[in-house]
Order: C-alpha cells, then sequence, then structure tokens
C-alpha cells in the first residue's frame, strides 16, 4: 500500500511549484486507488485521476468543491457534509454514507471517522484508516481532537493539519473553538500517543512561501518531541 499527496495547499492564494493544488491524498491498494478529499483545484483533474473511491472529511471548498460538476466514481461523506453538497452534481447512485457505528469498508481499507472540532458551518471528521494490521490517522482540518488517547491508539503514522506552524488560528464563537491546531500543537499530541512518524499537508502560508525556513522549524519541533517528520509536496509518495 501506498500514500500518494496529489495536492498539499491549504485554502490560500499563494501556491508554489511544490505546492500548488488544494489538499488531496489518493490510496493505493491492491491496485485500488480511494481519494481523500478533493478541492475545488480538482474539478477537471478527479476525471484524470480515475479513482476508485472519493472520501471526505468535510464539505468545505478546497476539501469537496472538486466533485460540483460531479464524480467519476462512488463518494463517501457524513450525512452533514451531504446535506451540505447536496446541490452537486454527483449521481445519487454515487452518493455513499460514512457510518459512525459500524466499519466502512471500501476496498478492503477500513475509514473509521473521528468527530473533530474544525468548523461551526461546515463539521469535520478525521479518519483512522486501517489496512491489515496497519493503522494511520488522517486528520484534515482540524482545530481538536477529543479523546486523544483513544483515537490515536496503536497508530503509526500521523497525517497532520500544515495550517500553522506555532501561531494559534484557534477561534472561539459561543464557547465553541474552531479554526487549525498549530504543527506544533499536533506533534504534542504525537509524543502522548508514542506516533514516531507523522506527515504534515494542507500546508498554510508559511509552508507555502516560506518552506525551508518553516521545514526546518518544523523538524525542530518535531525532534524535540522524538517525532520524524515531512513537510508534505505535491507529488509525494510514501509506501505503508
Amino acid at each position: 500500500m501506498h500514500i500518494t499527496f496529489l495536492g498539499t495547499r491549504g485554502y490560500i492564494d499563494a501556491r508554489t511549484s511544490k505546492h500548488y493544488y488544494h489538499t488531496a491524498t489518493l490510496i493505493t491498494y491492491r491496485n485500488k486507488k480511494i481519494m481523500v478529499d478533493c478541492g475545488e483545484d480538482w474539478v477537471k483533474k478527479v476525471w484524470q485521476i480515475k479513482p476508485d473511491a472519493i472520501v471526505l472529511t468535510h464539505a468545505h471548498p478546497d476539501h469537496a468543491y472538486g466533485l460540483k460538476n460531479g464524480s467519476p466514481c462512488p463518494v463517501y461523506a457524513t450525512t452533514t457534509t451531504w446535506q451540505l453538497i447536496k446541490d452537486f452534481l454527483i449521481p445519487e447512485d454515487f452518493r455513499k454514507k460514512i457510518f459512525f457505528t459500524k466499519p466502512n469498508i471500501i476496498y478492503g481499507v477500513n475509514f473509521k471517522p473521528i468527530k473533530v472540532l474544525h468548523s461551526l458551518k461546515a463539521p469535520a471528521v478525521s479518519f483512522r484508516i486501517s489496512i491489515d494490521k496497519k493503522t494511520f490517522f488522517y486528520s484534515g482540518d482540524i482545530a481538536y481532537l477529543p479523546d486523544q488517547k483513544r483515537n490515536l491508539k496503536n497508530v503509526s503514522l500521523y497525517i497532520g493539519d500544515g495550517s500553522t506552524v506555532q501561531k494559534s488560528l484557534i477561534r472561539k464563537k459561543d464557547g465553541q473553538i474552531y479554526g487549525h491546531a498549530s504543527v506544533k500543537t499536533q506533534l504534542g499530541w504525537c509524543k502522548k500517543a508514542d506516533i514516531k512518524n507523522a506527515i504534515f499537508t494542507h500546508c498554510g502560508s508559511e509552508l507555502v512561501i516560506n518552506s525551508c525556513k518553516y521545514a526546518k522549524i518544523v523538524c525542530a519541533l518535531a525532534k524535540i518531541r522524538g517525532v520524524y517528520v515531512r513537510v508534505a509536496y505535491d507529488g509525494l509518495m510514501v509506501y505503508l
């Protein structure tokens, strides 16, 4: 099984050759391709990728709007996300539901959704993704992960939200937090859960515009916490 980071740019104006397309990640297992998230940069290109399935974390433009004109394959999303993208031109028989109470097995890959804090208008999930005896965590956009001990148990790889390296992008409204946890904060989660490997995608302006400078900062933060880290770029492929 391998993971290809097709796109690694967050919802920002800045882009470079290394971080050009909105975040989209491709899991390839037994000759099947499962795409996780499909931002609006992928409206036409998703047909070229030819995934066998697409799984969405939430309904924000940089994660779902690549499907507004339709999809070449079945799409899996929570009921809440489907309500928010109900007008997308996705055939009814391609609209598949992600369940919280039973396994979601897609071509031999189990996607267990975890409710996380990120957006008040477009609630997000992260996924524990299991193949055979290996489990990795895909965070999408995330401000806070509840019950970290349980949700990160036995995770061999954490794929995180690179919107901000150290500066807080957490906001609060009516007592509810939203926004993005920093890379520093997420590395702290990894340390507590004894996760030794992390990759950050959905890169914000720091990692896109000043990639060398901030990649070094990320590596320094990770080293202190005993985590081997990489900052994803468009086209990066890793094997598990």
